[in-house]
Protein backbone atom coordinates (compact mmCIF):
# COMPACT_ATOMS: atom_id res chain seq x y z
CA UNK A 1 0.00 0.00 0.00
CA UNK A 2 2.71 2.29 0.52
CA UNK A 3 3.91 1.45 -2.39
CA UNK A 4 1.25 2.22 -4.36
CA UNK A 5 0.93 5.42 -2.54
CA UNK A 6 4.31 6.52 -3.43
CA UNK A 7 4.00 6.41 -7.10
CA UNK A 8 0.04 7.99 -6.90
CA UNK A 9 1.79 10.40 -5.49
CA UNK A 10 4.97 10.30 -8.14
CA UNK A 11 2.55 10.40 -10.84
CA UNK A 12 0.81 13.83 -9.48
CA UNK A 13 4.23 15.38 -9.44
CA UNK A 14 4.35 14.90 -13.60
CA UNK A 15 3.39 17.43 -15.91
CA UNK A 16 -0.27 17.97 -17.04
CA UNK A 17 0.44 17.44 -20.61
CA UNK A 18 1.87 14.10 -19.73
CA UNK A 19 -0.79 13.18 -16.91
CA UNK A 20 -3.67 13.72 -19.81
CA UNK A 21 -1.86 11.71 -22.37
CA UNK A 22 -5.24 10.18 -23.89
CA UNK A 23 -5.90 6.59 -23.15
CA UNK A 24 -8.19 5.60 -25.66
CA UNK A 25 -9.02 6.82 -29.59
CA UNK A 26 -12.65 8.54 -28.13
CA UNK A 27 -10.04 10.45 -25.81
CA UNK A 28 -7.56 11.53 -28.57
CA UNK A 29 -8.20 14.86 -29.87
CA UNK A 30 -7.58 16.39 -33.39
CA UNK A 31 -5.93 14.89 -36.52
CA UNK A 32 -8.99 13.74 -38.47
CA UNK A 33 -7.80 13.70 -41.22
CA UNK A 34 -5.88 10.55 -40.36
CA UNK A 35 -7.99 8.46 -37.43
CA UNK A 36 -11.23 10.23 -37.91
CA UNK A 37 -13.96 7.79 -38.42
CA UNK A 38 -13.64 5.27 -40.94
CA UNK A 39 -9.97 6.62 -41.75
CA UNK A 40 -7.30 3.88 -42.58
CA UNK A 41 -5.27 4.60 -39.57
CA UNK A 42 -8.14 4.05 -37.27
CA UNK A 43 -9.29 1.08 -39.07
CA UNK A 44 -5.78 -0.32 -38.26
CA UNK A 45 -5.68 0.76 -34.44
CA UNK A 46 -8.96 -0.98 -33.82
CA UNK A 47 -8.06 -4.04 -35.61
CA UNK A 48 -4.58 -3.89 -33.84
CA UNK A 49 -3.10 -4.16 -37.59
CA UNK A 50 -0.85 -1.27 -37.52
CA UNK A 51 1.89 -1.48 -39.75
CA UNK A 52 5.27 0.30 -39.82
CA UNK A 53 4.59 4.12 -39.47
CA UNK A 54 6.61 7.42 -39.32
CA UNK A 55 4.29 9.91 -37.34
CA UNK A 56 5.68 13.13 -38.68
CA UNK A 57 4.32 16.88 -37.21
CA UNK A 58 5.24 19.89 -35.39
CA UNK A 59 5.89 19.48 -31.61
CA UNK A 60 2.97 18.87 -29.20
CA UNK A 61 -0.51 17.47 -31.99
CA UNK A 62 -0.41 13.87 -30.67
CA UNK A 63 2.15 11.65 -32.73
CA UNK A 64 3.74 10.14 -29.00
CA UNK A 65 0.32 10.35 -27.65
CA UNK A 66 -0.93 8.23 -30.73
CA UNK A 67 1.79 5.76 -30.00
CA UNK A 68 0.71 5.45 -26.36
CA UNK A 69 -3.05 4.68 -27.79
CA UNK A 70 -1.73 2.34 -30.04
CA UNK A 71 0.43 0.68 -27.00
CA UNK A 72 -2.62 -0.19 -24.59
CA UNK A 73 -4.50 -1.25 -28.12
CA UNK A 74 -2.45 -3.87 -29.11
CA UNK A 75 -1.89 -7.39 -28.17
CA UNK A 76 1.83 -7.24 -29.34
CA UNK A 77 4.78 -6.37 -26.83
CA UNK A 78 5.31 -3.02 -26.92
CA UNK A 79 8.43 -1.40 -26.72
CA UNK A 80 9.10 2.75 -26.20
CA UNK A 81 13.06 3.71 -27.19
CA UNK A 82 14.26 7.85 -27.66
CA UNK A 83 16.55 8.57 -30.41
CA UNK A 84 18.20 10.65 -28.25
CA UNK A 85 19.33 8.46 -25.42
CA UNK A 86 19.54 5.34 -27.40
CA UNK A 87 21.87 3.61 -29.55
CA UNK A 88 22.52 0.33 -31.47
CA UNK A 89 23.00 -2.15 -28.59
CA UNK A 90 19.51 -1.30 -27.19
CA UNK A 91 17.98 -1.51 -30.27
CA UNK A 92 19.78 -5.25 -30.98
CA UNK A 93 18.94 -6.26 -27.69
CA UNK A 94 14.91 -5.37 -28.39
CA UNK A 95 14.82 -7.09 -31.96
CA UNK A 96 16.52 -10.09 -30.09
CA UNK A 97 13.98 -9.92 -27.59
CA UNK A 98 11.12 -9.50 -31.17
CA UNK A 99 11.89 -12.63 -32.69
CA UNK A 100 12.01 -14.99 -29.23
CA UNK A 101 8.71 -13.36 -28.02
CA UNK A 102 7.35 -14.36 -31.90
CA UNK A 103 8.54 -17.69 -31.85
CA UNK A 104 7.31 -18.51 -28.32
CA UNK A 105 3.86 -16.77 -28.38
CA UNK A 106 3.55 -16.27 -32.17
CA UNK A 107 2.99 -12.81 -31.35
CA UNK A 108 4.71 -9.32 -32.85
CA UNK A 109 6.58 -6.79 -31.00
CA UNK A 110 6.06 -3.11 -31.32
CA UNK A 111 9.11 -0.75 -31.15
CA UNK A 112 7.89 3.46 -30.97
CA UNK A 113 10.99 5.40 -31.55
CA UNK A 114 10.93 9.03 -30.10
CA UNK A 115 12.88 11.62 -32.23
CA UNK A 116 13.82 9.14 -35.09
CA UNK A 117 15.96 11.91 -37.10
CA UNK A 118 18.14 11.63 -34.25
CA UNK A 119 19.21 8.25 -35.74
CA UNK A 120 21.97 8.14 -37.75
CA UNK A 121 22.23 6.16 -41.13
CA UNK A 122 24.04 3.31 -39.48
CA UNK A 123 21.83 2.72 -36.47
CA UNK A 124 18.43 3.39 -38.71
CA UNK A 125 20.07 0.70 -40.96
CA UNK A 126 20.09 -1.83 -38.08
CA UNK A 127 16.39 -1.58 -38.33
CA UNK A 128 16.01 -2.49 -41.89
CA UNK A 129 15.96 -6.14 -42.68
CA UNK A 130 13.72 -6.54 -39.19
CA UNK A 131 11.29 -4.50 -40.26
CA UNK A 132 11.32 -6.05 -43.52
CA UNK A 133 10.83 -9.14 -42.18
CA UNK A 134 8.51 -8.22 -39.84
CA UNK A 135 10.02 -9.21 -36.90
CA UNK A 136 9.17 -5.65 -35.38
CA UNK A 137 6.65 -2.90 -36.59
CA UNK A 138 8.17 0.56 -35.95
CA UNK A 139 6.31 3.78 -34.91
CA UNK A 140 9.01 6.51 -35.63
CA UNK A 141 7.85 9.97 -34.29
CA UNK A 142 9.73 12.99 -35.80
CA UNK A 143 9.17 16.62 -36.05
CA UNK A 144 11.71 16.93 -38.83
CA UNK A 145 10.47 16.22 -42.98
CA UNK A 146 11.16 12.30 -42.73
CA UNK A 147 12.07 12.74 -46.56
CA UNK A 148 15.19 14.62 -45.35
CA UNK A 149 16.06 12.76 -42.42
CA UNK A 150 15.04 9.14 -42.49
CA UNK A 151 16.79 6.30 -45.20
CA UNK A 152 14.46 6.24 -48.23
CA UNK A 153 14.76 2.34 -47.76
CA UNK A 154 13.26 2.61 -43.92
CA UNK A 155 10.37 5.12 -45.64
CA UNK A 156 9.53 2.69 -48.27
CA UNK A 157 9.15 -0.41 -45.73
CA UNK A 158 6.60 2.59 -43.56
CA UNK A 159 3.38 4.35 -43.86
CA UNK A 160 4.03 8.17 -43.14
CA UNK A 161 1.21 10.21 -41.72
CA UNK A 162 1.56 13.52 -41.52
CA UNK A 163 0.21 15.09 -37.93
CA UNK A 164 -0.74 18.83 -38.23
CA UNK A 165 -1.13 22.21 -35.99
CA UNK A 166 -4.34 21.36 -33.72
CA UNK A 167 -6.94 23.58 -33.92
CA UNK A 168 -7.77 25.93 -31.63
CA UNK A 169 -11.21 23.89 -30.71
CA UNK A 170 -9.77 20.76 -30.28
CA UNK A 171 -7.07 22.63 -27.51
CA UNK A 172 -10.02 24.05 -25.84
CA UNK A 173 -11.84 20.50 -25.27
CA UNK A 174 -8.43 18.84 -23.92
CA UNK A 175 -7.74 22.23 -21.58
CA UNK A 176 -11.49 21.97 -20.63
CA UNK A 177 -11.40 18.24 -20.04
CA UNK A 178 -8.17 18.84 -17.93
CA UNK A 179 -9.96 21.34 -15.54
CA UNK A 180 -12.74 18.85 -15.05
CA UNK A 181 -10.64 15.68 -14.71
CA UNK A 182 -10.31 14.76 -10.88
CA UNK A 183 -7.78 11.71 -11.17
CA UNK A 184 -5.56 13.23 -13.66
CA UNK A 185 -6.27 16.80 -14.44
CA UNK A 186 -6.72 19.79 -12.15
CA UNK A 187 -10.20 18.71 -10.81
CA UNK A 188 -9.69 18.77 -7.55
CA UNK A 189 -7.78 22.11 -7.23
CA UNK A 190 -11.27 23.55 -7.17
CA UNK A 191 -10.14 26.19 -9.75
CA UNK A 192 -12.66 28.13 -12.20
CA UNK A 193 -10.66 29.95 -15.59
CA UNK A 194 -13.04 32.22 -17.17
CA UNK A 195 -13.70 31.73 -21.09
CA UNK A 196 -11.43 34.31 -22.26
CA UNK A 197 -8.41 32.90 -20.96
CA UNK A 198 -8.54 29.42 -22.09
CA UNK A 199 -9.28 31.08 -25.39
CA UNK A 200 -6.46 32.90 -25.06
CA UNK A 201 -4.41 30.08 -24.25
CA UNK A 202 -5.78 27.66 -27.12
CA UNK A 203 -4.65 30.61 -29.47
CA UNK A 204 -1.39 31.35 -28.11
CA UNK A 205 -0.41 27.88 -28.02
CA UNK A 206 0.68 27.99 -31.95
CA UNK A 207 -1.40 24.10 -31.96
CA UNK A 208 0.43 22.74 -29.56
CA UNK A 209 -1.35 21.07 -26.95
CA UNK A 210 1.42 20.48 -24.28
CA UNK A 211 1.86 24.06 -24.15
CA UNK A 212 -1.37 25.05 -23.73
CA UNK A 213 -1.91 22.41 -20.76
CA UNK A 214 1.71 23.10 -19.19
CA UNK A 215 0.60 27.10 -19.27
CA UNK A 216 -2.71 25.94 -17.55
CA UNK A 217 -1.17 24.15 -15.08
CA UNK A 218 1.31 27.15 -13.90
CA UNK A 219 -2.04 29.48 -14.03
CA UNK A 220 -4.05 27.17 -11.80
CA UNK A 221 -1.07 26.41 -9.50
CA UNK A 222 0.54 29.99 -9.26
CA UNK A 223 -2.49 32.02 -8.82
CA UNK A 224 -3.65 33.14 -5.52
CA UNK A 225 -7.42 31.64 -4.27
CA UNK A 226 -9.73 33.64 -3.19
CA UNK A 227 -12.88 33.91 -1.57
CA UNK A 228 -14.65 30.92 -3.61
CA UNK A 229 -11.19 29.34 -5.03
CA UNK A 230 -8.92 29.41 -7.59
CA UNK A 231 -9.80 31.93 -9.93
CA UNK A 232 -8.13 32.21 -13.38
CA UNK A 233 -8.40 35.38 -15.63
CA UNK A 234 -6.65 36.03 -18.95
CA UNK A 235 -4.07 37.98 -17.03
CA UNK A 236 -3.01 35.36 -15.24
CA UNK A 237 -3.07 32.81 -18.75
CA UNK A 238 -1.17 35.74 -20.28
CA UNK A 239 1.53 35.58 -17.57
CA UNK A 240 1.59 31.55 -17.72
CA UNK A 241 2.64 31.50 -21.25
CA UNK A 242 4.24 34.76 -21.84
CA UNK A 243 5.53 35.15 -25.33
CA UNK A 244 4.88 32.99 -28.27
CA UNK A 245 6.86 30.48 -29.00
CA UNK A 246 7.69 30.48 -33.30
CA UNK A 247 7.70 26.91 -34.80
CA UNK A 248 10.81 26.89 -37.21
CA UNK A 249 13.81 25.50 -37.05
CA UNK A 250 16.63 26.67 -39.02
CA UNK A 251 17.87 22.89 -40.31
CA UNK A 252 14.39 21.43 -40.99
CA UNK A 253 11.16 21.49 -42.77
CA UNK A 254 9.47 24.79 -41.58
CA UNK A 255 12.98 26.60 -42.89
CA UNK A 256 12.01 25.65 -46.35
CA UNK A 257 8.37 25.96 -45.91
CA UNK A 258 8.55 29.74 -44.28
CA UNK A 259 11.54 30.55 -47.01
CA UNK A 260 8.93 28.88 -49.96
CA UNK A 261 6.07 31.25 -48.74
CA UNK A 262 8.22 33.68 -48.61
CA UNK A 263 9.25 34.28 -52.10
CA UNK A 264 5.63 33.03 -53.28
CA UNK A 265 4.20 36.06 -51.51
CA UNK A 266 6.78 38.78 -53.24
CA UNK A 267 6.21 37.15 -56.37
CA UNK A 268 2.13 37.30 -55.94
CA UNK A 269 3.00 40.68 -55.20
CA UNK A 270 1.97 40.80 -51.77
CA UNK A 271 3.77 43.04 -49.43
CA UNK A 272 2.14 42.11 -46.70
CA UNK A 273 2.32 38.49 -46.58
CA UNK A 274 5.59 38.96 -47.69
CA UNK A 275 6.90 41.23 -44.54
CA UNK A 276 5.03 38.41 -42.22
CA UNK A 277 7.02 35.70 -43.28
CA UNK A 278 10.26 37.57 -43.13
CA UNK A 279 9.34 38.55 -39.80
CA UNK A 280 8.73 34.93 -38.97
CA UNK A 281 12.02 34.24 -40.15
CA UNK A 282 13.13 36.72 -38.01
CA UNK A 283 11.76 36.12 -34.79
CA UNK A 284 13.24 32.18 -35.38
CA UNK A 285 16.51 33.40 -35.51
CA UNK A 286 16.95 32.54 -39.23
CA UNK A 287 20.81 34.13 -41.05
CA UNK A 288 20.31 37.12 -42.64
CA UNK A 289 22.83 36.20 -45.65
CA UNK A 290 19.70 33.13 -45.96
CA UNK A 291 16.75 35.44 -46.34
CA UNK A 292 19.21 37.98 -48.36
CA UNK A 293 19.92 35.29 -50.87
CA UNK A 294 16.17 34.54 -51.61
CA UNK A 295 15.25 38.61 -51.78
CA UNK A 296 18.17 38.19 -54.56
CA UNK A 297 16.85 35.56 -56.59
CA UNK A 298 13.07 36.84 -56.23
CA UNK A 299 14.27 40.29 -57.71
CA UNK A 300 16.08 38.39 -60.63
CA UNK A 301 13.83 35.25 -61.21
CA UNK A 302 10.38 37.20 -60.92
CA UNK A 303 10.96 40.77 -61.36
CA UNK A 304 13.78 40.60 -63.80
CA UNK A 305 13.76 43.39 -66.63
CA UNK A 306 10.08 44.54 -65.53
CA UNK A 307 11.73 46.38 -62.93
CA UNK A 308 15.98 46.14 -63.16
CA UNK A 309 16.27 48.65 -60.14
CA UNK A 310 14.83 45.37 -57.59
CA UNK A 311 18.08 43.58 -58.43
CA UNK A 312 20.30 46.73 -57.05
CA UNK A 313 17.85 47.45 -54.49
CA UNK A 314 17.67 43.54 -53.12
CA UNK A 315 22.04 43.38 -53.28
CA UNK A 316 22.30 46.53 -51.56
CA UNK A 317 19.85 45.05 -48.79
CA UNK A 318 22.09 42.06 -49.29
CA UNK A 319 25.37 43.69 -48.36
CA UNK A 320 23.91 46.01 -45.53
CA UNK A 321 22.38 42.84 -43.85
CA UNK A 322 25.75 41.66 -44.00
CA UNK A 323 27.06 44.47 -42.92
CA UNK A 324 25.63 45.54 -39.38
CA UNK A 325 23.60 42.22 -39.39
CA UNK A 326 20.83 41.64 -36.42
CA UNK A 327 18.66 43.02 -35.40
CA UNK A 328 19.42 46.42 -37.54
CA UNK A 329 19.32 44.13 -40.67
CA UNK A 330 15.37 43.51 -40.40
CA UNK A 331 15.48 47.14 -42.03
CA UNK A 332 17.17 46.78 -45.20
CA UNK A 333 15.45 43.26 -45.61
CA UNK A 334 12.11 45.08 -45.20
CA UNK A 335 12.81 47.95 -47.51
CA UNK A 336 14.02 45.64 -50.41
CA UNK A 337 11.56 42.80 -49.30
CA UNK A 338 8.78 45.82 -49.83
CA UNK A 339 10.20 47.01 -53.07
CA UNK A 340 10.51 43.57 -54.94
CA UNK A 341 7.04 42.34 -53.68
CA UNK A 342 5.46 45.87 -55.50
CA UNK A 343 7.52 45.43 -58.52
CA UNK A 344 5.99 44.86 -61.98
CA UNK A 345 6.83 41.18 -62.30
CA UNK A 346 8.85 39.42 -65.29
CA UNK A 347 10.60 35.67 -65.63
CA UNK A 348 11.10 36.58 -69.42
CA UNK A 349 15.24 36.38 -68.97
CA UNK A 350 14.93 33.37 -65.86
CA UNK A 351 13.04 31.10 -68.76
CA UNK A 352 15.04 32.72 -71.55
CA UNK A 353 18.38 30.75 -69.75
CA UNK A 354 16.50 28.04 -69.05
CA UNK A 355 15.47 27.66 -72.68
CA UNK A 356 19.10 28.11 -73.69
CA UNK A 357 20.42 25.53 -71.10
CA UNK A 358 17.92 23.02 -72.38
CA UNK A 359 19.40 23.49 -75.90
CA UNK A 360 22.92 23.12 -74.87
CA UNK A 361 22.16 20.07 -73.19
CA UNK A 362 19.91 18.05 -75.60
CA UNK A 363 20.85 19.58 -78.89
CA UNK A 364 24.28 19.53 -81.41
CA UNK A 365 26.37 22.20 -79.45
CA UNK A 366 26.68 25.27 -82.16
CA UNK A 367 30.18 26.24 -83.01
CA UNK A 368 31.38 30.25 -82.90
CA UNK A 369 30.22 31.54 -86.48
CA UNK A 370 33.80 32.49 -87.92
CA UNK A 371 33.37 36.08 -87.69
CA UNK A 372 32.56 36.00 -84.47
CA UNK A 373 36.01 33.93 -83.33
CA UNK A 374 38.69 35.79 -81.67
CA UNK A 375 40.89 37.52 -83.95
CA UNK A 376 43.31 39.41 -81.72
CA UNK A 377 45.96 36.37 -82.00
CA UNK A 378 49.21 35.98 -84.72
CA UNK A 379 47.76 34.15 -87.59
CA UNK A 380 44.20 34.34 -86.56
CA UNK A 381 43.48 36.15 -90.08
CA UNK A 382 44.96 33.30 -91.81
CA UNK A 383 42.07 30.65 -90.55
CA UNK A 384 39.55 33.27 -91.34
CA UNK A 385 38.70 34.91 -87.89
CA UNK A 386 36.87 37.67 -87.51
CA UNK A 387 36.67 38.07 -91.44
CA UNK A 388 33.36 40.30 -91.73
CA UNK A 389 32.63 40.78 -88.52
CA UNK A 390 30.55 44.36 -88.37
CA UNK A 391 31.49 46.42 -85.84
CA UNK A 392 27.78 47.70 -84.15
CA UNK A 393 29.10 50.95 -83.31
CA UNK A 394 30.19 51.95 -86.62
CA UNK A 395 26.53 51.70 -87.66
CA UNK A 396 23.44 54.32 -87.10
CA UNK A 397 21.48 53.40 -84.17
CA UNK A 398 24.85 51.32 -82.89
CA UNK A 399 23.35 48.21 -84.45
CA UNK A 400 23.66 45.91 -87.78
CA UNK A 401 22.19 43.03 -88.47
CA UNK A 402 24.64 39.80 -88.54
CA UNK A 403 24.36 36.18 -87.75
CA UNK A 404 25.50 35.86 -84.25
CA UNK A 405 24.40 32.14 -83.79
CA UNK A 406 24.45 29.51 -86.87
CA UNK A 407 21.51 28.54 -86.11
CA UNK A 408 19.04 31.45 -85.25
CA UNK A 409 17.08 30.98 -82.06
CA UNK A 410 14.63 33.08 -79.79
CA UNK A 411 14.61 32.51 -76.15
CA UNK A 412 14.39 36.38 -74.36
CA UNK A 413 10.37 37.46 -75.06
CA UNK A 414 10.00 40.63 -73.41
CA UNK A 415 6.89 41.21 -71.82
CA UNK A 416 4.49 44.97 -72.11
CA UNK A 417 5.32 45.55 -68.13
CA UNK A 418 7.38 47.98 -66.71
CA UNK A 419 10.90 48.72 -67.93
CA UNK A 420 10.67 45.40 -69.96
CA UNK A 421 8.08 47.21 -72.35
CA UNK A 422 10.74 49.75 -72.93
CA UNK A 423 13.17 46.82 -73.87
CA UNK A 424 10.44 45.01 -76.32
CA UNK A 425 9.64 48.71 -77.86
CA UNK A 426 13.37 48.98 -79.15
CA UNK A 427 14.56 45.25 -80.27
CA UNK A 428 10.86 45.58 -81.87
CA UNK A 429 12.12 49.43 -83.47
CA UNK A 430 15.85 47.93 -84.04
CA UNK A 431 14.32 44.88 -86.31
CA UNK A 432 11.86 46.80 -88.13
Amino acid sequence: MDLFEENTHSAANLPLAFRMCPATLDEFAGQEHIVGEGKLLRRAIEADRISSVIFYGPPGVGKTALAMVISKKTGAEFNRKNAVSSNVAEIRKIIDSAKKYRQLRGKKTILLIDEIHRFNKAQQDVLLPEVEGGEIILIGTTTENPFFTVNSALLSRSQIFEFKPLSEEDILILLKRALADKERGLGGEKASVEDEALEHLARISDGDARRALNALEVAVLTTKPGGGGVRVTVKEAEDSIQKKAVVYDRDGDAHYDVASAYIKSMRGSDPDAALYWLAKMIVGGEDPRFIARRLVICASEDVGNADPQALVVANAAMQAADFVGFPEARIPLAQATVYVSCAPKSNAAYLAVEKAIQDVEKERTQEVPDHLKDASYPGAKRLGRGEDYKYAHSFEKHFVEQDYLRRKKRYYIPTDLGFEKKIKDWLKNLNS
